[in-house]
């Protein structure tokens, strides 16, 4: 089946292209890596200094992240209504776009002030995530049903391909650094700046093709706050009454604290449990990557062939495992061999979740606000799993004792998800009782 739109289509996927670079390059390898080389020093070891708090160098890069999904998480059901009632969702994300890329142009600046280098990470987190309900809230615009499970990988795909480059190229500066004189940390800061420079250049072409949302609201009779509130009101008496969506909201919300929290501390993860060298780190990371082009696109034909709820349960089911093999692994290659089903299942997941829940929401002008119980749901669960994980390894000493944590989350996620397929599977078996019936009586 041929896309249509594809000239909208590719534009709204060269948004993935474009902000990818900072989940990869400052969530998950370069930034970690290097601001626990900065801040672990022979006389404090990993202990920083942050606001007069003494507190572990990972376990404040934890805190961090969860406190910046957390606020987002707070701000984005109105900030998502006004968008809809106002029709100016692609303003909210050139906002959003432009705080995060010039918070990671600013982490050039990073040397040795950790508070600094923290409060840098928190906008850019936000500029990250808070872009995202936006951005995803097109995929009902853009997409027909039969063909959102295939857009949306194909979104993630631009964004893991482009990820990769730049990394690659961030990669290429560290490995040519002795050749150009360079100390050890410009390669790594270079790459923050080429990260700002690389978000904000290619959303350029999002914002050039991304068609204008009309409101949802025609005649306005109160101020933004008070139409959003009003908006968000109506968005969720829908909700409330969709039972199938309730059921993968919930089940939604405890995977993704043990998926969004497995990438986000991976890296962390190898270089102290395992000892893993800077290089063979972000080469894993690379090569986790590449091979979650291939999960999200085997995950949609996948599901266009058996259905989304079988697939995402089984690709749970997997993560489960991949937690299990995470708190025995003792050697590098152990390490390397995980990464790879992780990027499989890491590419499926969150291609799938998004398509998804694109489909099981009604025809509508709300996208945004639609879209914003999905993100809100994700960022509150980012903020409590990755917050769990730090306050484990906080109190044991251990970050394999909180990967046990996350065994628990994807646990209830998968029983949710079962509860959506059968109500689902109840509902179709309704109508087509309702249909032979009404056949059959006239």
């Amino acid at each position: 089946m041929r896309l249509p739109n594809k000239k909208v289509i590719n534009g709204w996927a060269m948004y993935d292209w474009a902000n990818s670079v900072y989940n990869l390059v400052i969530t998950t390898t370069f930034f970690p890596i290097y601001f626990i080389a900065v801040t672990t020093t022979p006389e404090k070891g990993d202990i920083v200094s942050f606001l007069g708090w003494e507190i572990k160098n990972s376990v404040l890069f934890d805190y961090a992240l969860s406190f910046a999904y957390l606020l987002i998480g707070l701000c984005l059901p109105i900030l998502s209504s006004i968008a809809d009632t106002r029709g100016n969702k692609k303003n909210f994300l050139r906002f959003f776009c432009y705080l995060g890329a010039i918070s990671c142009t600013a982490l050039y600046f990073f040397e040795h002030n950790a508070t600094f280098a923290v409060i840098a990470f928190i906008l850019a987190t936000i500029g990250y995530c808070g872009g995202l309900v936006f951005y995803n809230s097109y995929l009902p615009e853009i997409a027909p049903v039969e063909l959102r499970d295939r857009v949306s990988a194909r979104g993630y795909s631009f964004g893991y391909i482009g990820s990769v480059l730049l990394q690659l190229a961030g990669f290429g500066l560290v490995l040519a650094a002795p050749a150009l004189h360079m100390d050890a940390s410009m390669p790594v800061r270079l790459t923050f700046l080429m990260v700002g420079l690389w978000w904000a250049g290619f959303a350029q072409i999002t914002f050039k093709r991304l068609p204008a949302s009309p409101p949802a609201v025609e005649k306005h009779f109160g101020g933004v706050f008070t139409e959003g509130f009003q908006e968000l009101k109506k968005v969720y008496a829908q909700v409330r009454v969709m039972p199938v969506l309730k059921r993968f909201l919930r089940g939604f919300f405890f995977y993704s604290m043990g998926v969004q929290t497995v990438m986000m501390v991976a890296s962390i993860f190898g270089a102290k449990e395992l000892a893993l060298p800077q290089e063979q780190l972000i080469g894993c990371v690379v090569a986790i990557q590449l091979v979650a082009i291939l999960g999200a696109w085997g995950m949609a034909r996948l599901s266009e062939r058996y259905g989304n709820f079988p697939i995402l349960i089984i690709t749970v089911l997997l993560w489960i495992g991949v937690c299990i093999n995470a708190y025995f692994i003792k050697t590098a290659n152990e390490f390397y061999i995980l990464a790879v089903l992780v990027g499989l299942v890491m590419g499926g997941i969150q291609s799938l979740s998004r398509s998804t829940y694109a489909k099981l929401i009604p025809e509508t002008r709300d996208t945004a606000s639609f879209f914003s119980y999905y993100d809100v749901t994700e960022k509150f669960a980012i903020a409590i799993g990755v917050f769990s994980f730090g306050w484990i390894e906080h109190l044991s000493g251990s970050m394999r004792n909180s990967v046990l944590a996350l065994i628990v989350f994807f646990s209830i996620g998968l029983l949710w998800l079962f509860a959506a397929l059968r109500k689902q599977r109840r509902l179709a078996d309704g109508k087509t009782q309702a249909t032979a019936y009404e056949a059959t009586h006239h």
